[in-house]
């Protein structure tokens, strides 16, 4: 119950928060919660991968941060993601 609340809440504020609720900004480093394989290709990004300088890009859809990390540019669900 008090989760789907702090869901709707941080819908309709319009920040962007992290896996614990943390808001997100552009240029934070965040750390992966989870590993996350990459549609259309074998690369895997493990659990516990620190991201630097994140970006938040306006309409991106679903996926609300941008970053890059050695195996590319990805674009992630803040839910996968905690603040470092």
């Amino acid at each position: 119950m008090k989760e789907e609340a702090d869901e709707a809440t941080a819908e309709s504020d319009g920040v962007i928060r992290d896996a614990n609720g943390n808001a997100l900004a552009d240029g934070d480093a965040v750390i992966l919660i989870k590993d996350l394989k990459v549609k259309g290709s074998s690369i895997v990004l493990k659990k516990g991968t620190k991201v630097k300088s994140i970006r938040l890009p306006d309409g991106a859809g679903d996926h609300e941060v941008d970053c890059k990390t050695d195996q590319g540019g990805f674009m992630l669900k803040a839910c996968f993601l905690k603040k470092a």
